[in-house]
């Protein structure tokens, strides 16, 4: 797939455009979005996401359309099950209601660009050592299977990660809130609030998080283009995405069993790919591996779509069942 300049500059000034209206239209004073609100935002981000989809679709092709779908379901989806941890974050730290959007802008934000640099590594990586497929598929593969054996617990509690340890050993803290600031100061010294510390446990987790869904996207395309703007897109809605489903995260009950098998199938879909490039001496001699056909990107998207509507209709149907049975007792 052969990208323009122009279209690589028109696509990330989009992305900042959106950015900075959110930034200024939303985020500048602090307040708590309503049901109504959060849900035409996060419609708009998704719509925004699906055009942009049925221009690389006319432009570029079925493939290439189906590639870029595949990715943006795939990483949206994951996404999701990013937002059960940000709740955590935010109960953790006890952030107001009115701050959080805040928080999640600037933490994506930050993740977005430590994503971006991720994306250009992995590329380069790719195009240089055929193997780095086995360590995508195999790590993905074990990610499923963690997956399926761990899941979500709705009363876990959030642990700190280094980066985080880190920027509260070296910078001090206050410990109130001052508002939306994320310094003040006080007797003369210039201190980090809260917020801030907040704003980095939401980006350093997004940055954990980056280490399955980055190699998930490329199990589904190659091209950086298309999974930078995939990458993108499904994190630029994830603020208005937290408002709309927080509080109904906890009857999808059964999404880390769908995400295990979506991320199972990206990581089977990569070690075939890994066969039929396969140029590692003590693998077939060095030759390739084309005894399993590759999977087709048609098949792909329709199996990861097929897997969230399953696994959806399932927790709904287990939570009205669980009501029901609390109504009758």
């Amino acid at each position: 797939m052969d990208v323009p300049f122009w279209v690589w500059a028109l696509t990330v000034g989009l992305i900042l455009a959106m950015l900075v209206f959110d930034l200024v239209g939303h985020v500048r004073t602090p307040h708590a979005p309503t049901l109504r609100e959060a849900a035409l935002w996060s419609a708009g981000y998704v719509g925004i996401a699906v055009v942009f989809g049925l221009l690389v679709l006319w432009f570029a092709g079925a493939e290439y359309g189906g590639e870029y779908f595949a990715g943006y379901v795939t990483e949206k989806s994951l996404s999701v099950d990013n937002l059960f941890v940000f709740v955590l974050i935010m109960s953790s730290f006890a952030v107001p209601r009115q701050l959080q959007q805040k928080v999640l802008l600037y933490g994506i934000t930050f993740a977005l660009v430590l994503r971006t640099v991720f994306i250009f590594v992995g590329a380069a990586a790719i195009e240089q050592f055929s193997w780095v497929f086995y360590l995508f598929g195999a790590f993905l593969v074990w990610t499923a299977i963690a997956q399926a054996r761990g899941g979500h617990q709705g009363d876990e509690e959030f642990s700190e990660n280094g980066i985080l340890r880190l920027t509260r050993r070296f910078l001090p803290t206050t410990e109130e809130y001052h508002g939306d600031r994320l310094t003040t100061t006080i007797d003369g010294r210039r201190l980090i609030t809260p917020l801030a510390i907040a704003l980095v446990a939401i980006g350093s987790a997004d940055i954990l998080f980056a280490v399955d869904s980055i190699p998930a996207i490329f199990g589904l395309t190659q091209e950086t283009f298309l999974v930078f703007a995939a990458n993108a897109f499904s994190l630029l809605g994830l603020r208005q995405l937290y408002f709309l489903i927080d509080g109904l995260l906890d009857r999808l009950v059964y999404l880390h069993y769908g995400l295990a098998v979506i991320l199972g199938f990206i990581g089977f879909k990569l070690l075939v790919h890994a066969l039929h490039t396969n140029e590692l001496p003590f693998v077939n001699g060095g030759e390739h591996v084309t005894l399993i056909p590759e999977i087709p990107t048609w098949l792909s998207l329709a199996v990861i779509l097929v897997t969230l509507v399953v696994t959806t209709v399932a927790s709904l149907l287990k939570n009205r069942s669980a009501r029901s049975s609390r109504s009758a007792a």
